[in-house]
């Protein structure tokens, strides 16, 4: 792939994200919302870049973001929608298709690219950068508490918040909390770092990257070039 090329016009006017998290509160999920526009910075410059509208939705609870998601399939149609949730356990089919079985989501569309995941939690993300966790942490931070599982995706849901709380029980900022710490911690890691250790989280850039006529290289296209 010639990543210097032209880049294509884009193919969709407006992308909007509905994801899950942020709890119940219109401030805290303000702080997602936030927290997520950092991480999704450079998309979000290239959607600007060419006209592309777009909105990132932090909607709480789970089945609060689906039902916000499918409203925004009726009220938004000429949008490019994605749900944005975890996938709560391995993924061992397609994106879609692992929602109707886990949650029994009926109504997403048949284009699997509106359909994202965060593979196994969040969590995944945060720890695939060491030294972010490190740095916010401080003093007291024991790195030896999380797991050095390459694929980030691999490492179970139950093991996941435990290991960043015992990783930080003893900092100043105090054991990880999601509410607290998940928003700033998504806004500091290292987009790159994530893409390369989470599938997932990589396929969610490429997706968006082609929809608003950019070219975001794979990451099997980065880590061969």
């Amino acid at each position: 792939m010639d990543h210097g090329r032209d880049r294509g016009n884009p193919v969709v006017g407006e992308v909007r994200i509905y994801v899950e998290g942020g709890g119940d509160f219109r401030h805290t999920k303000a702080q997602l919302r936030t927290g997520f526009g950092q991480f999704l910075q450079s998309l979000r410059e290239e959607a600007r870049a060419r006209r592309v509208r777009w909105a990132v939705v932090a909607c709480g609870p789970r089945q609060n973001t689906y039902d916000n998601f499918v409203l925004a399939l009726q009220s938004h149609p000429s949008a490019f929608s994605i749900l944005l949730v975890d996938a709560e356990a391995a993924v061992t089919c397609a994106t879609g298709e692992h929602l109707r079985r886990l949650d029994g989501w009926d109504r997403l569309p048949p284009d699997d690219d509106h359909a994202q995941l965060m593979v196994q939690t969040m969590e995944a993300w945060l720890i695939a950068d060491l030294a972010t966790l490190q740095e916010f942490y401080g003093q007291g931070f024991r790195s030896n508490q999380i797991p050095g599982t390459e694929n980030v995706e691999e490492i179970p849901k139950a093991d996941l918040e435990p290991a960043l709380r015992a990783a930080s029980a003893h900092t100043q900022k105090g054991e990880y909390h999601k509410i607290r710490h998940a928003s700033k911690l998504l806004a500091l890691v290292d987009v790159s770092l994530v893409r390369d250790r989470a599938p997932h989280c990589d396929r969610l850039f490429t997706t968006v990257a082609a929809k608003i006529g950019s070219s975001s290289p794979s990451r099997q296209e980065r880590q061969s070039g």
